[in-house]
């Protein structure tokens, strides 16, 4: 009988190898250098992104935005700023832009 073990190559978060070695589950694992390192929270970011896209209700959506937050903070840290100096930035877009709050949908502009 031959059997079949997973591969993942993928990013996790950090508890995630301790929580595998508590089911006496054999893994293996690597640290990342700081470019894969970015190149994967990418990655991540999109498939928690589709994760939320899916959600089905509330309780899930707001998961999935934790989790893509988390990974936010790590992009952040990744590219030497705080998540302070991010929502700095948002309110300084959101100042001369605006936000999203009046659900404004842009349907053509005449040329």
């Amino acid at each position: 009988m031959r059997i079949t073990i997973p591969t993942y190559n993928k990013l996790v978060r950090d508890r995630i190898p301790e929580i595998i070695a508590g089911t006496d589950k054999n893994y293996s694992t690597r640290i990342l250098d700081q470019s894969e390192f970015i190149k994967e929270l990418k990655k991540k970011s999109f498939e928690e992104l589709n994760e939320y896209i899916n959600t089905n209700n509330h309780a899930e959506a707001l998961e999935e935005l934790a989790d893509l937050l988390e990974i936010i903070y790590a992009l952040a840290e990744s590219h030497g700023a705080s998540i302070e100096k991010v929502e700095e930035l948002r309110k300084q877009k959101a100042k001369k832009r605006g936000g999203f709050k009046e659900k404004i949908f842009l349907i053509e502009v005449e040329e």
